[in-house]
């Protein structure tokens, strides 16, 4: 029988669906692969299915050689720890699991952007620190989201769904900066430039793919760009955010505030921006919810099938 590694701890029933396709080994602990292991899942196995912070980046593949590993089944939609092309040179197919963490996500993008325009994570420290005097009429006013307008960076699955909610659900406008030109079933307005986006916003967020070509998309010109009562939200990867900028712009209020669920050097997060009171900081919660991580799963399952019996994957990475 074939040989499986999982590089994370799974729910249950994702390893029960394996169950008689592979020989399956799951690792049980919840950081990244180190460098041994990065190599030693290649040159061991016929299938991994690994996650974010896995890197098998050029140098592992290079390092192998001619691996015994097949294809990385990616549990998560971004794959930019994998180096996609490497692996394509050699002869490891990559999959991911887009659809189930589109609703989930965008969910995650409308709690920070009402979490930041409300001040609700500086509320809760206040309440927690056992300081709060009570109501008053000017306590810690912060920005009505309803009827904004909102700026959407990429216009993909996620990007679509966080435009729903905020056109449907609050009223809001919707204007986007997208590489490609995008036409959606509501009233949306593409600009042209990210900079004149920013510019033209209350929210800024940014749901575009990690990579090399959105590395740092987003950094002092953008944050300069943005109105003083401005908003900027990131759910997609923290390198996306040059954040040596962003708290350079929070710091000196150029903006109102931030929402952040992912960092530039994850799990990594500076004190200069867990100091500052105007951001709402998460531990990348974006998919955390069990049903969504079990759909997650079953669709790296579903790939793993399909590569096992021959079959096109179903969501097999270009």
């Amino acid at each position: 029988m074939k040989k499986l590694l999982i590089t994370r701890p799974l729910p249950e029933e994702v390893l029960a669906a394996l169950e008689g396709l592979y020989e399956t080994t799951v690792r049980q602990l919840n950081t990244p692969l180190d460098d041994t292991e990065l190599r030693l899942a290649l040159t061991d196995y016929d299938a991994v299915l690994p996650t974010l912070g896995d890197m098998f980046q050029r140098e592992v593949f290079q390092d192998v050689g001619q691996p015994r590993c097949q294809v990385l089944a990616n549990f998560g939609v971004g794959y930019n720890h994998i180096d996609t092309q490497a692996a394509a040179a050699a002869g490891v197919t990559v999959s991911n699991t887009p659809g189930a963490v589109t609703d989930a996500t965008a969910d995650i993008a409308m709690m920070l952007m009402l979490m930041s325009a409300r001040r609700a994570g500086e509320g809760e420290r206040l309440v927690r620190s056992g300081q709060w005097q009570g109501w008053h009429p000017t306590q810690m006013l912060g920005m009505h989201l309803s009827g904004k307008t909102v700026g959407i960076v990429g216009m993909g699955r996620i990007g679509q769904a966080i435009a729903q909610r905020c056109y449907f659900g609050f009223g809001m406008s919707v204007k986007f900066f997208n590489r490609s030109p995008k036409h959606m079933e509501f009233d949306t307005e593409q600009i042209e430039t990210l900079t004149e986006l920013a510019g033209q916003v209350d929210v800024l967020v940014a749901a575009v793919p990690g990579g090399a070509e959105t590395r740092h998309l987003i950094g002092a010109d953008v944050f300069a760009a943005m109105r003083p009562h401005g908003h900027f939200i990131n759910i997609s990867r923290g390198d996306v955010v040059n954040e040596t900028d962003l708290i350079a712009a929070l710091h000196e209020r150029q903006i109102s505030g931030a929402g952040l669920d992912v960092y530039e050097n994850e799990p990594s997060v500076s004190a200069a921006l867990r100091d500052l009171e105007n951001v709402t900081l998460l531990p990348h919660l974006g998919t955390a919810a069990r049903e969504v991580r079990i759909n997650m799963g079953m669709m790296a399952v579903e790939n793993l099938r399909a590569h096992h019996s021959g079959r096109p994957l179903p969501n097999l990475v270009p």
